[in-house]
């Protein structure tokens, strides 16, 4: 870390240096006391027939003087600004008494022909002009009502990355971004709504940097669009195991005016949602905020049974069931602006807060039986489950943008503080009862507190130059540092007195810190049809422990890991392009993997986190191979391997392998290695003017070698998914959306995450559901979704989405080891319907859009500034 501040330091002062010396100059004109820049042009443009004024006229003044040194005329645009409501314009601190200077007038407007005047000089005697009512003419021949029907699909492919274009997506409005992740293409969502792609989880980025939200904390209505790299290269954080990353792209409007939209909804089981947005921008302020709130019931039907083989002709059954009800809310806000300095220079504030209450209704019912060679044993039990959970996530980022005045050059730097705060409390409540059904002696209740402090800081700047047309240079550097402050306690109540007695011995007090520090370095270069780009990152991380219960410290440090990427791709023609790339990537473990928190929350799961668990470096490649065959037709055919060292995986023990634990725990584990090789293909296709497609096809095999682990051998499984997502447009205004995937059997996916923190395991019914020593059970699922535009503009819209349609998302698990076989099975929210009103409103100044040939005016004042 002593060698990286200065080398970030190092960095921060080139970059400055660099930003000071790339100032555009003061626009060509003299300086010394021949020159005062207090002059005025000012008037107002009116329309010639009507006399009413012109609302965003494009008025441009241009500058003409003569070369010192060829002694030629050149013109250089001095000012360009929009009219107006009214029709006012002014130019203002012009200079003043310089013979050779004179001026021109330019304004143009969509449906009015294109005015130009010549203005001549201005002088001391003269200091302010008023030129009046300037009438503008009609132009029949210009475009006056223009009708725009090209829209974005609701895939775009490209070799690094592909395009989800959320807006496109009618299923998963009034949803949150799990929902939006359910219909990506190369993307796996299971019950509880952890992601995976290719078999991995990935990391999830918003607006291009890590996320400090979860998915169900973020609203499907918040989000333009998904970016989903499969092996991102050395610019992008080195995290995420080789699985690639989700950049979630939110909205953010910067049309000048005001706009928004309100939107509801309801489900079938009554719950509603309220949410909008608002947009304003003026002069150089750009304001943006953003809402939602969520009423929230989810109801799961979970059955587990097992068999825990004692010994000879000795074995131990167990079946639960339960169905747990989560019910509660859910509050999201953003709000922030953009502050234009000038036109190259942008400073971005935003906060966010989200706060969710929930609370976990759960009767789970329980039948064992022991059966030894002398006698049988049958007990069954109720046990009541009661949780209230709470969390606050309250964040801010600054951000800082200067573009330069070559095109796609420029310089980013900003700063981001969260802090997330949960708390959480859970009754358990058993009544156990003999073979005879006859209630045992009560034992007391038990009640878990518990609750936690999370503070993420990052810092991060990017540097970009394409310093010649063929030929771009990125680096840049960031550092992150997150604390965790973690408690939990368990009392059980005395049955005599109803008092709660502490129990100290199995509570938990746990501190952690982790730290990331990296710098990268790209370069990349067009040679005719060939294109590559090499790049490095280095990181240096290290996270430390400290279990207070038990005073014990733990850490693990990797001071200096490199990770470099290449890309090599070649432009068949103008259809087809042809990809290489290589990349080394590294998966830390999360909070909740490595916290000794035990959760007795589900009696024949519980979990339990490994302090001990080593971050896993994965090696990947692929080769891409993209067709645009033809208008609206596309498709991409990736073909991938990854080798994973140190794997993280879910690993079941019991006190037959652990002993200083009784009963059987599910935790998680480094297994030796794993082997990943898959065929991707991904399909677009226009099938008609009113159907799109959309269909992926994954094809993977998976070996893990976990035989390091005690009671675990090897394992390898060949295993597929495919994804179609059918968008039909029908007259009146009408679309249809049908989605559907299937997964067959596969392998647990290597490094799932897990919803656990405090309690939540059991909020959603049933927490880690299997172990690496097992597989999951084919699972397959259709939604459809209806949409209906309406009023002036198709202004407003109702859609209405009926999820599972078949109630056969069941997701189901089978372990199986020399001491236990166990089998799960949960189904979650079958066939719910939900109904969405969204109405858009606003006022756009569309004078941003009615400049003439606004991209040639952009390069003309890019080309003075840069002296060409």
């Amino acid at each position: 870390m002593k060698v990286f501040i200065p080398y970030c330091l190092l960095i921060f002062f080139i970059l400055s240096s660099h930003l000071l010396q790339a100032q555009p100059p003061s626009k060509g004109r003299p300086t010394g006391a021949a020159q005062i820049n207090n002059g005025r042009f000012y008037g107002r443009i009116i329309d010639a027939q009507s006399s009413k004024p012109v609302d965003g006229a494009s008025v441009q003044l241009v500058e003409t003087k003569s070369d010192t040194i060829t002694k030629k005329r050149k013109d250089i645009i001095l000012a360009t600004l929009l009219s107006t409501k009214k029709g006012n314009f002014s130019l203002e601190n012009l200079p003043v008494m310089v013979s050779s200077h004179s001026y021109k007038l330019s304004i143009s407007a969509v449906g009015y022909k294109l005015y130009e005047h010549k203005l001549g000089e201005l002088n001391s005697t003269d200091l302010d002009k008023d030129l009046g009512n300037i009438k503008l003419t009609q132009d029949a021949l210009q475009l006056q009502n223009v009708t725009v029907n090209a829209s974005k699909p609701l895939l775009e492919l490209s070799l690094d990355k592909k395009i989800y274009n959320v807006e496109k997506d009618i299923s998963a409005t009034g949803g949150t971004a799990i929902d939006v992740m359910k219909n990506i293409p190369s993307v796996n969502v299971d019950i509880d709504g952890n992601v995976t792609m290719r078999n991995a989880t990935p990391q999830i980025f918003i607006d291009g940097r890590p996320a400090s939200l979860t998915l169900d904390q973020i609203p499907a209505d918040q989000i333009a669009s998904v970016e989903i790299m499969t092996n991102p290269s050395a610019k992008y954080d080195a995290s995420g195991g080789g699985a690639g990353i989700l950049n979630i792209v939110l909205k953010k409007n910067r049309k000048t005016g005001y706009n928004g939209n309100v939107r509801t909804s309801i489900n079938s089981r009554g719950m509603p949602g309220f949410g909008g947005d608002i947009n304003i921008k003026q002069n150089k302020i750009n304001f943006f905020a953003s809402s939602q709130l969520s009423f929230l019931k989810f109801i799961t039907d979970v059955s587990s049974t097992r068999i825990d083989f004692l010994g000879k002709d000795s074995a131990a059954h167990y079946t639960q069931t339960n169905k747990p009800v989560v019910t509660g809310l859910f509050a999201f806000g953003r709000i922030g602006f953009d502050y234009f300095l000038d036109n190259r220079n942008t400073i971005t504030v935003g906060v966010n807060a989200v706060n969710g209450h929930f609370k976990v209704h759960d009767l789970i019912n329980i039948y064992a039986d022991t059966i030894l060679p002398a006698k049988t044993f049958i007990e069954t039990a109720e046990r009541s489950l009661q949780v209230d959970q709470h969390f606050r996530n309250y964040g801010g980022s600054l951000g800082f943008k200067h573009n330069f005045a070559r095109a796609s050059k420029e310089w980013t730097a900003d700063a981001n503080y969260i802090s997330s705060i949960y708390t959480n409390t859970s009754d358990y409540n058993t009544i156990r009862f003999d073979q005879n059904n006859n209630p045992k002696s009560p034992q007391g209740a038990l009640k878990a507190t518990g609750g936690g402090d999370t503070r993420t800081f990052t810092m991060q700047t990017d540097y970009t130059d394409p310093f010649t047309k063929t030929q771009k240079i990125e680096f840049g550097a960031r550092a992150s540092v997150r604390n965790y402050i973690n408690y939990n306690d368990n009392y059980l109540q005395n049955p005599n007195t109803g008092q709660y007695i502490l129990l100290p011995q199995i509570g938990v007090r746990y501190n952690y810190k982790d730290e990331v520090y990296a710098a990268y370095s790209t370069y990349s270069q067009q040679i005719k049809s060939f294109n590559y780009q090499v790049g490095i990152r280095v990181e240096n991380s290290q996270y430390t422990g400290n279990f207070i219960t038990k005073n014990q410290q733990f850490s693990n440090k990797y001071p200096f890991s490199i990770f470099p990427s290449a890309y090599l791709s070649y432009k068949l023609n103008d259809k087809e392009d042809i990809q290489l790339n290589f990349s080394r990537k590294i998966n830390r473990p999360n909070f909740f993997q490595l916290i000794p928190f035990v959760d007795f929350s589900d009696s024949l799961n519980l979990t339990v986190g490994n302090p001990n668990l080593k971050p896993e470096f994965t090696s990947l490649g692929e080769i891409a191979y993209s067709n645009q065959y033809s208008p609206g037709n596309s498709i991409l055919i990736s073909l991938y391997g990854k080798i994973t060292q140190n794997l993280i995986t879910r690993y079941q023990f019991d006190s037959l392998i652990n002993p200083d634990k009784l009963g059987r725990y599910i935790t998680y584990a480094n297994a030796n290695k794993s082997y990943t090789a898959g065929l991707e293909i991904t399909g677009n296709n226009k099938i008609a003017k009113w159907w799109s497609l959309t269909s992926n096809l994954n094809l993977y095999d998976v070996e893990i070698k976990a035989a390091n682990l005690p009671g675990v051998t090897n394992s390898s499984l060949f295993s597929w998914f495919a994804k179609l997502n059918n968008s039909f447009k029908l007259p009146k205004n009408y679309s249809i959306q049908l989605s559907g995937d299937y997964q067959a059997k596969t392998l647990l996916p290597a490094s799932s995450g897990s919803n656990r923190g405090g309690g939540g395991g059991s909020m959603f019914g049933g927490g880690a559901q299997s172990t690496s020593q097992g597989y999951i059970k084919p699972v397959y699922g259709a939604d459809i979704a209806i949409k209906k535009d309406f009023l002036k503009n198709n202004a407003a819209s109702l859609t209405l989405q009926f999820s599972d349609i078949f109630r056969s998302r069941i997701y189901a698990t089978h372990a199986e080891t020399t001491v236990f076989v166990q089998d799960n099975r949960r189904l979650r929210d079958p066939q719910i319907l939900r109904l969405n009103f969204n109405w858009r409103f606003g006022k756009l100044d569309v004078g941003l859009f009615k400049r003439k040939n606004i991209k040639g005016e952009m390069e003309s004042i890019q080309s003075v500034q840069n002296g060409q």
